[in-house]
């Protein structure tokens, strides 16, 4: 008979991964142990053992789990029936409220590198994806011409979006200039108007 999950089973799992994610951003990749991740978390390493067999494991489930609540966010915020500029500052403005608290988690994603196999990759990469394409579909309403086979720009523009964005938790400060909402405007105009359309 299937050993049944604990309720609490989910919260547990992202305690586990809260407290393996600072270790691993403090430490870094390969320097940080299962050994201080547990003591981290305040779990025996049996019990962190249990539920992720290893360090590749472990990172695995923090980049995923970070990406899987981004595109949760994502799903619930994206509205088709907006006007497509007001669409894209909503997508926007949600990938930084959903960074919010999580520089921890994207530092993981950004410095995985060779900690992770080809299917742990290949998992990750089809996340990625998933949450890319949405931005880029909103792009190509707004610029049809970037999708033109003949000179295809759609994919490196929506990469610069996102080269913006994934990089804010160096700079970004709660107790900063601008607020997240303010910045999610900035991004929008300066991926759509140009720094001439920054107001």
């Amino acid at each position: 008979m299937a050993r049944t999950q604990a309720s609490d089973f989910r919260d547990k799992q992202e305690g586990l991964l809260r407290s393996a994610a600072q270790v691993f951003a403090t430490q870094g990749m390969d320097k940080a142990s299962m050994s201080q991740i547990a003591s981290a978390a305040g779990v025996s390493k049996s019990l962190l053992y249990h539920y992720y067999p290893s360090k590749s494991a472990l990172i695995h489930g923090i980049i995923s789990n970070h990406l899987e609540l981004l595109d949760e966010d994502l799903e619930a915020a994206d509205d088709p029936a907006l006007p497509p500029r007001d669409r894209l500052l909503r997508l926007v403005a949600t990938v930084l409220d959903s960074y919010d608290g999580a520089d921890d988690e994207h530092m993981v994603q950004l410095n995985a590198g060779s900690a992770l196999d080809d299917d742990q990759k290949a998992g990750i990469t089809a996340l990625e994806r998933r949450i890319v394409r949405r931005f880029a579909e909103v792009l190509r309403d707004i610029r049809p011409e970037l999708a033109d086979p003949d000179r295809p720009l759609l994919m490196p523009v929506t990469m610069s979006l996102f080269g913006m964005l994934n990089w804010v938790y160096m700079w970004f400060r709660a107790d900063g200039p601008i607020s997240r909402a303010e910045y999610a405007r900035i991004a929008t105009s300066l991926m759509l108007d140009g720094v001439k359309g920054v107001a």
